[in-house]
C-alpha cells in the first residue's frame, strides 16, 4: 500500500494529487502540439473542482497561474497569458505604512477632524454657517453612536470650536437636533433601562409560578 508520507508533497493541495499527477504525465510529452492540448485539458479539469473561481474576475488567468505554479514552472506550453515568473511570485509585499496622525476626540474619527481645520478657509459666511450646523449635528450623532446615552449641547459645541481652532462657535447650542430625534434615527433608545419590566410587573411574573396551597 501506498502512503502519502511516501508521495511528493501536494503544491496546491486544493486541486489533489490527480491533477498533480497529469501536470507531471504532460511535462514528460515530447511533442509540443500534444502538450498543449493536455495542459487545456487540465485548465478544464482544474476549473471543474474549483468551481468558485468563477467567481473571480479573470479566473482563467488564475488556473494557467497555478498550473505553472504546480509545475514548479518547468511545464514549457503556449499560455494565453503572460508565463509568471518564480521570483515574481514570491517575491515579499513591501510593508504597508499605517498613518501616524492624532485624533482629538476618537468617537468624531479622522475625517471629521479635518473638515473642521479647513474651516478658517471658508470666506463665505453662509457657507460657514451651513458647516457648523451641520458638522454640529453630524457630532453629536457621532457621540451617541459611540455612547448611548445623553449629551450635553453645550459639550458639542466646545468640541466643534476647539476641532475648527475657534472658527466654528454654536451661539446657541439648544438649536441642535433633538437627542431622542436622533436615536430614534438611529434606531436606538435613549433609556436602556425603557425596556425591562417594572417592579410590580416582576412581582406579578413571580406570581404566576407560585403554587396555592
Amino acid at each position: 500500500m501506498e502512503y502519502n508520507t511516501t508521495r511528493g508533497p501536494l503544491i496546491l493541495p486544493e486541486y489533489g494529487r490527480n491533477v498533480q499527477k497529469m501536470i507531471a504525465y504532460a511535462m514528460e510529452i515530447t511533442d509540443r502540439t500534444e502538450r498543449n492540448r493536455a495542459a487545456q485539458a487540465i485548465i478544464e479539469v482544474m476549473g471543474q473542482l474549483n468551481p468558485h473561481l468563477r467567481d473571480v474576475d479573470d479566473f482563467r488567468h488564475k488556473l494557467w497561474t497555478h498550473l505553472f505554479v504546480m509545475s514548479d514552472f518547468k511545464l514549457d506550453v503556449d499560455s494565453p497569458y503572460e508565463i509568471p515568473k518564480q521570483e515574481v511570485l514570491n517575491e515579499r509585499p513591501q510593508i504597508m505604512e499605517y498613518p501616524s496622525s492624532k485624533i482629538r476626540f476618537g468617537h468624531y474619527g479622522k475625517y471629521t477632524q479635518k473638515i473642521l481645520e479647513t474651516a478658517g478657509e471658508i470666506t463665505d459666511e453662509k457657507e460657514k454657517e451651513y458647516m457648523k450646523n451641520t458638522m454640529a449635528n453630524f457630532m453629536k450623532k457621532q457621540f451617541l453612536a459611540y455612547n448611548n446615552d445623553a449629551v450635553e449641547n453645550n459639550v458639542i459645541a466646545e468640541q466643534l470650536k476647539e476641532l475648527s481652532k475657534g472658527e466654528l462657535i454654536l451661539e446657541n447650542p439648544d438649536e441642535l437636533v433633538n437627542t431622542n430625534t436622533i436615536l430614534r434615527s438611529m434606531g436606538l433608545n435613549q433609556n436602556k433601562w425603557t425596556n425591562k419590566p417594572k417592579k410590580n410587573q416582576k412581582q406579578n411574573q413571580k406570581k404566576k409560578f407560585i403554587k396555592k396551597p
